[in-house]
């Protein structure tokens, strides 16, 4: 192989390093972010029962009131179901905590770090399940709901709780019910969990109990400080913020300092869609009655604490009379089957980086191909055969130009010995012989660039889709997520590199021999700490391209043995 080919090829391999090092380095040690400083947590403040800060529509504006904090209600309503628990404050008939029964905290591998890894240490194991929304003083994240335009129930003020069971047990269904009375006008709020479901269907229902016709305005918001959840690994990227989802705009995002900064763009007035509060592989959303008018909003409420949510009018309301608004609160994982059927573009809070586009299908082919198979690990074996498959030809031609080049390696010494001094008269010599053998320079490297985009949305999908999160494969793999604890597959795959090195041509430059036998060695240090899923996807790929290596070399020496047989 003649050394600018060689040189390409380095490139390509550092290019590739560097590219998925970006994406797990920016926040190393504390280090700045490539997209910009990381969002800092910060204590949330103690009063979780901050005002509503929903600007009302222009004819009702004089009417929102300030809510004061009201005192906290020591015994909280915990709801258990098959999936999660529920707690629930009196005040406001608010959720405070969602506990996710079926999904423990991972362990944080960057607590040990590269050394640790190596020396056999692991991260703290058993912290519990994950615990998504959370009222305690370092920590504010909680849903609430409430009525403005008069001196109505907020979610400042004390309710009673009516129901009596407040586990789903052996049934499909439970109501959770709660009351108050204020200002003339009565509130009753039904949850209604039900079995295999993380989303709880809310009904909130107005009673007229006053003498005049009233028009109150309902609103749905999640509050949260901007602190990283739990367990958030700082190796990698993650999203945590707030969302709104419009046909107008569809998915916006929206980082806590534009709020802060009042710089936060999204679609205000509407009639459908939803809100989220979006982390890591778990996502709270309140979806509202699509056709109903509302209005959008998010602010700063107090210092490091935030509010999104929406504000409907209800109809008016003569003496006596009462009207009930629905909407689902869904507060659980980013299974993406799920949220497709909960609400439209729900499953957009999936973050898959800029290479959306291509992780998707790549999602889609996996998650068919696990219905086949049942397990994840080999469905990431049958994906890489496939791409494998679908990259043949192409991969094909460039071994085939290597194995070429292979042969005629001493002959591109000897035009390297003999026009040493001459550089211009060397590349002529170079790429007569090019021509003359069919060989093309570049052949080699063009596999290795198209694996590079299918490699990047496989580390997103394994990354982003929860449905991996904590997926075996065989044995001692215990979750693709997470890097193998025994360094079994960055050891096979730095084996099957060095074993296609010794199928390739043989740098005449001793300089780049010797980086091209060091690669194998920083790969597989570099891969201790990726998931174990992206390194299987790497391993089943060099062990096929060895083999399809292999066999192209032996037809072209049977082909080259004929030739000179017949000579």
């Amino acid at each position: 192989m003649g050394r600018e080919v060689q040189r390409a090829l380095l490139w390509v391999i550092l290019f590739g390093s560097l590219f998925m090092l970006w994406d797990n380095y920016q926040v190393y040690k504390g280090g700045k972010s490539f997209f910009g400083a990381p969002e800092q947590a910060q204590t949330a403040q103690a009063d979780q029962t901050a005002s509503i800060p929903a600007p009302a529509p222009a004819a009702a504006a004089q009417q929102t009131p300030e809510i004061q904090a009201a005192a906290p209600v020591k015994e909280p309503v915990v709801v258990t179901t098959d999936r999660m628990k529920v707690t629930f404050d009196l005040q406001g008939a608010r959720i405070v905590g969602t506990e996710m029964l079926l999904f423990p905290q991972q362990a944080d591998w960057t607590q040990v770090g590269l050394a640790g890894m190596i020396l056999g240490r692991e991260p703290a194991k058993d912290l519990g399940n994950v615990k998504l929304l959370e009222a305690v003083p370092s920590h504010t994240y909680v849903a609430q709901s409430g009525l403005v335009g008069g001196d109505y129930p907020t979610h400042a003020d004390e309710f009673r709780l009516v129901s009596k069971q407040l586990s789903l047990d052996g049934g499909d269904k439970l109501d959770v019910v709660f009351e108050a009375d204020k200002g003339g006008v009565k509130v009753v709020k039904t949850y209604t969990f039900k079995r295999g479901f993380y989303g709880v269907d809310v009904s909130t229902t107005v009673k007229n109990e006053t003498d005049k016709a009233i028009t109150p305005q309902i609103y749905y918001q999640i509050t949260r400080d901007s602190s990283k959840p739990a367990g958030d690994n700082s190796m990698y990227s993650t999203f945590t913020g707030p969302a709104f989802y419009t046909s107008e705009e569809n998915f916006q995002k929206l980082d806590f300092s534009d709020i802060r900064d009042k710089d936060a763009k999204f679609v205000e007035k509407t009639d459908n869609g939803w809100l989220a509060m979006v982390q890591h592989h778990f996502v709270s959303a309140w979806i509202p009655a699509q056709g109903e008018s509302r209005l959008n909003y998010a602010r700063e409420v107090s210092k490091d604490l935030y509010s999104v949510g929406t504000l409907i009018t209800m109809k008016e309301l003569a003496p006596g009379a009462s009207a009930t608004d629905a909407a689902t609160f869904y507060s659980g994982p980013q299974e993406q089957a799920r949220l497709e059927q909960l609400a439209p573009g729900l499953e957009l809070v999936v973050d898959y980086g800029w290479l959306t586009f291509l992780a998707k299908p790549i999602y889609w082919l996996l998650d068919f191909l696990y219905g086949i198979v049942g397990n994840w690990g080999w469905a990431i074996v049958l994906l890489t055969c496939i791409v494998k498959a679908v990259l043949y030809p192409i991969s094909a031609a460039g071994y085939r130009s290597m194995a070429r080049m292979k042969e005629v390696t001493p002959r591109m010494k000897a035009l390297q010995d003999k026009y040493k001094d001459d550089k211009q008269r060397l590349n002529q010599a170079m790429m007569e012989l090019y021509r003359t053998e069919k060989i093309n320079p570049v052949g080699g490297c063009l596999p290795i660039f198209l694996q590079i985009p299918v490699f990047l949305a496989l580390y997103w999908v394994l990354q982003g889709s929860v449905e991996l999160r904590g997926a075996p494969w065989i044995l001692w793999v215990n979750d693709l997520a997470m890097p193998d604890p025994w360094f079994v597959l960055p050891l096979l795959m730095a084996a099957t590199m060095f074993l296609q090195i010794l199928l390739n041509p043989k740098p005449t430059d001793p300089v780049q021999a010797k980086v091209m036998y060091i690669m194998p060695l920083v790969f597989s240090i570099m891969f201790f700490v990726f998931a174990a899923g992206l390194v299987l996807y790497w391993l089943t790929n060099n062990v096929l391209s060895i083999a399809q290596q292999w066999w192209i070399n032996k037809t072209i020496a049977e082909e080259r043995a004929k030739r000179l047989a017949k000579q």
